[in-house]
């Protein structure tokens, strides 16, 4: 658990900063990204510091779904984008860092609206 400043939802990117500890991302390519709000952690660490409005947990590795906008690739790396929370696949002509990459994804996203996807996040 990490303490937010605003109320996030399972599947949001956050990032480091804010009024808090974390706070949704904002920032195409972000290198504070930090991971994605779990709806169903595998493991409660810090279970102990708050609730899930105040204090929600955070999946720094491992299996999660994350929303995301446009069209993704099985194995993309996934990065901020400028929409609030929400991650893109990286455009394999611009430079990035690993600072900036949250996962990769394990499926494909044909659509180019928001949707919910599974990736593994920690995963360069």
């Amino acid at each position: 658990r990490f303490a937010a400043d605003c109320c996030l939802e399972p599947g949001d990117v956050v990032v480091l900063g804010g009024e808090c500890e974390i706070t949704k991302s904002t920032i195409a390519k972000d290198r504070t990204v930090v991971g994605v709000i779990s709806g169903h952690p595998a493991f409660e660490m810090n279970a102990g510091a708050g609730d899930n409005m105040s204090h929600p947990f955070v999946a720094l590795s491992g299996r999660v779904d994350v929303r995301a906008i446009g069209q993704v690739n099985k194995g993309d790396r996934l990065v901020t984008s400028d929409v609030p929370g929400v991650a893109k696949a990286i455009d394999t002509s611009g430079s990035i860092t690993w600072e900036t990459v949250i996962g990769r994804s394990l499926v494909n996203k044909d659509t180019e609206e928001e949707g919910l996807i599974e990736i593994i996040v920690g995963v360069k």
